[in-house]
């Protein structure tokens, strides 16, 4: 006799190009799952290349690109012309890893902490993804502060008594700025959607009316002649490659989490052609953009400023002042948004997703972000006296820290096409018992040996070639010992994890 009461188990549907997940009860009843980092619905897959495209454009074009001309000419010894060229040059690298790496949230519609059990298991993954999540609380705390000054200066425009406040109204822009940000992402990913679609245009708009209005105030030639800020006997190549490595670094962060909004994306064409058109030419736009600014500032008001939220405050016209900070708070929270919150959102989800909801991973997100720039919030209240500065933090410890991602993304792109052969088990990676180890230690340890050798290096000065280029050294043996250690025939931790009595 057929047995009716079989409780029905989950299930991946192939749709085309696409795999839906059919959630039954023992997978929604998980650990391991919620419905905010639960794989999207086909039909939530809307997404087309004109909206990544707007997405990478709100996010490229924002404070800390405008000063990437200065960061390299200043810090990296190149000249105007080579510091250009290297931001080109490594956007368009860093396309490969951010390509790759958004075809399993295409195909499977899984943010970046799902696809990280396959290669890093199922607990496992929660190492990379609160690494990764640090960085971008980092980040969202920088922008959060360029965003606050905007609104500071925005008020003080229209208000003396504002204006009064000093540096303690920065203080208060900040957490104006912080509110609008969480708001943001809260609402959800068609938020998001709406705010890049509606600022792309914008940002591009003034972008370009700024350059042909500075352009009659600068001798150009004389702009991009500028000789770079090294002895004259050293080779240009280890200065391009440090600065190429920085500029890979940018967006390291990206190249990983790429998933959390290549899920919301209809076709693998869609999110390939939209991140090409998006990416590299923006930041090398606004980025020349920057250089033609800050050169242009000393005729505009008499002093070289490579900010452009301090440029525009010295220019003695409130209306002017005053449109352009809205505008720089439209651009700052396009980036911080999308770029520093959605993913942290997701990867705290990953540590507890039956605690930790979206709502809670925003605000946790956001709490952090105020906790690590707490030290420049007490300087700006009169409260501490501290001699370092956000720039420093912007320029070392976090593109620094982002080469620590390196191996990440190598053993994810191994994992998912050479490995796997772009075949996920949708179940397992919401639930135990499955094909995926609690723990996979093939990813383990290859993240760890490449983190290890690049901390001896920065530690002991030696094996200077394995940081200085951090982000490729990192990713190549990542993706190296990775693919080694499954080729190996032995029978492995993972093999033992998953054997059953």
């Amino acid at each position: 006799m057929e047995n009716n009461n079989e409780v029905p188990t989950s299930s991946a549907i192939q749709v085309n190009e696409f795999v839906e997940l059919k959630v039954e009860n023992d997978v929604r009843d998980s650990p391991l799952y919620n419905d905010d980092i639960a794989p999207t619905k086909i039909a939530q897959r809307t997404w087309h290349k004109g909206n990544v495209t707007a997405l990478w454009i709100g996010m490229a074009i924002c404070v800390p690109t405008y000063t990437l001309g200065g960061v390299l000419t200043a810090y990296f010894g190149l000249s105007v012309l080579e510091a250009l060229f290297t931001i080109l040059i490594a956007n368009v690298i860093v396309l490969i890893p951010l390509t790759l790496n958004a075809f399993a949230g295409t195909k499977y519609g899984i943010p970046f902490p799902i696809l990280l059990r396959s290669s890093f298991g199922l607990y496992g993954s929660n190492i990379p993804c609160l690494i990764r999540a640090v960085v971008a609380c980092g980040w969202f705390g920088i922008q959060t502060l360029f965003g606050g000054i905007a609104c500071h200066l925005l008020l003080s425009a229209l208000s003396s008594s504002w204006a009064s406040l000093g540096s303690v109204g920065e203080v208060y822009g900040f957490f104006m700025f912080l509110a609008l940000n969480l708001y943001v992402v809260i609402k959800g990913a068609n938020s998001i959607k709406k705010l890049e679609n509606w600022s792309a245009p914008i940002l591009l708009t003034v972008g370009i009316g700024l350059m042909l209005w500075a352009l009659p105030q600068i001798n150009l030639t004389e702009v991009l002649a500028t000789p770079a800020n090294r002895p004259e006997s050293d080779s240009s190549v280890p200065y391009l490659m440090a600065g190429i490595t920085a500029m890979v670094g940018f967006w390291a962060t990206l190249s990983l989490n790429i998933p959390d909004f290549s899920r919301f994306v209809k076709s693998q064409k869609d999110q390939i052609t939209g991140q090409i058109l998006g990416l590299p030419l923006t930041m090398f736009f606004f980025a020349s953009l920057g250089v033609v600014l800050t050169s242009a500032s000393m005729t505009l008001v008499g002093e070289t400023i490579s900010d452009p939220i301090n440029l525009i405050g010295k220019i003695d016209n409130p209306l002017m002042v005053g449109i352009a900070m809205v505008l720089i708070i439209i651009a700052t929270l396009s980036t911080n948004s999308a770029a520093n919150i959605v993913s942290p959102t997701n990867d705290f989800q990953n540590v507890a997703p039956k605690f930790i909801n979206e709502k809670r991973g925003v605000l946790l997100t956001g709490l952090i972000g105020v906790l690590m720039m707490s030290w420049e919030l007490l300087k700006k209240m009169h409260w501490i006296e501290s001699d370092v500065s956000v720039e420093a933090l912007y320029s070392n410890w976090l593109l620094g820290y982002s080469s620590l991602l390196g191996p990440i993304a190598g053993i994810m792109i191994v994992d998912y096409f050479i490995v796997n052969k772009q075949q996920l088990d949708l179940v397992s990676l919401y639930k135990t018992g499955g094909i995926y180890s609690n723990i996979n230690y093939h990813g383990m340890i290859a993240f760890l040996i490449p983190v290890a050798l690049t901390l001896y290096s920065l530690t002991t000065g030696q094996l200077n070639w394995f940081y200085n280029y951090g982000w490729f050294t990192g990713s190549i043996f990542g993706a190296i010992i990775y693919y080694l250690l499954k080729r190996t025939p032995s029978v492995s931790a993972d093999n033992v994890l998953n054997e059953t009595p």
